[in-house]
């Protein structure tokens, strides 16, 4: 699914899943347990976004057409990105021939048309004109980031690779004038001795910088899934979130093997409060990484989940 993110701007802490002795403890005030309470809260959440959206969409709709309510207010399913190099008639022209793991180094790249002319603007989507993700090919070092564009079209940002491997760097942007949004990906060579790391197990809950992070609900292939991320902090859910690029929270999935691109953001109906909402449609079987944006207190972290799907 191509959208774009934005340019974390505030120092941003990963868990790429470090494996806690045994399950976190969840936080109390956060209810994670499958309780009668916590399903009525989500059927509440759910309800009011389907309300809200199914409303917004009568309103915006030409008369002829029948309203649609979307489940989660996000973004039409487009199928996964990030496969590809060129698409669409662009093409990722990576002007980096290698990085060096543990040391910072600048990543250069241009979006090219047919002809090989490098292409110089871009729409603003989400608050950026270009969002960058990148990660290690087991999955590992995940990082969002928002490149700078020099006037003859190249894009410019400086990261530390953690360790040798292929990089993957996948682009997500929105040329001007043009109807979708477009979503290419490249391998960045970092040489060195490499050994692909084990992904994390599934787990519900996890802890982040002290925050309690759970994510609710299963996910079927080729369905529009409801899920929810639930968050607590020191004993109480955050009912402060913080908008983040335009949303109050952003969910990444990756799937491991190929790296298959989604990129979804929770309802336009959300509100601030300690869960959130998103509908996700995932293509085939297999395993994915899930990683959850959030932005609280000033600070963006980065919440890591591993599904089976």
């Amino acid at each position: 699914m191509t959208t774009t993110d934005h340019r974390v701007e505030t120092s941003v802490s990963q868990i790429e899943g470090a494996s806690q002795p045994g399950r976190p403890r969840p936080d109390p005030a956060l209810p994670t347990g499958g309780t009668l309470w916590r399903y009525a809260a989500a059927a509440l959440v759910l309800g009011l976004t389907l309300t809200v959206g199914f409303f917004a969409g009568r309103a915006g709709a030409p008369a002829s057409a029948p309203a649609r309510p979307t489940a989660s207010g996000a973004h039409a399913y487009h199928g996964p990105g990030g496969l590809e190099v060129s698409r669409d008639g662009w093409t990722l022209a990576l002007d980096t021939p290698r990085l060096t793991a543990g040391r910072p180094g600048e990543l250069a790249f241009r979006i090219t048309d047919p002809a090989g002319a490098a292409l110089t603007t871009f729409q603003e989507n989400h608050e950026r004109r270009m969002h960058l993700i990148l990660v290690g090919r087991d999955l590992s070092g995940y990082q969002h980031v928002h490149p700078e564009m020099s006037a003859d079209g190249t894009w410019r940002v400086t990261v530390t690779p953690a360790r040798p491997g292929p990089l993957r760097a996948i682009a997500d942007f929105w040329p001007q004038g043009a109807p979708a949004g477009v979503t290419l990906g490249v391998d960045v060579p970092v040489p060195g001795r490499y050994a692909a790391g084990p992904l994390a197990s599934p787990e519900e809950t996890i802890l982040v910088d002290g925050y309690t992070v759970t994510l609710d609900g299963g996910m079927r292939a080729g369905e529009s899934n409801q899920v929810l991320v639930w968050l607590g902090h020191d004993g109480r859910p955050v009912d402060d979130l913080q908008r983040h690029l335009g949303a109050y929270g952003h969910l990444v999935a990756l799937r491991q093997g190929d790296l298959a691109y989604l990129h979804v953001h929770p309802a336009a109906a959300s509100q601030p409060s300690s869960v959130v909402a998103f509908g996700v449609t995932v293509p085939s079987v297999g395993t994915y990484r899930l990683f959850f944006e959030f932005r609280h207190l000033d600070e963006v972290r980065v919440a890591a989940f591993t599904v089976v799907v």
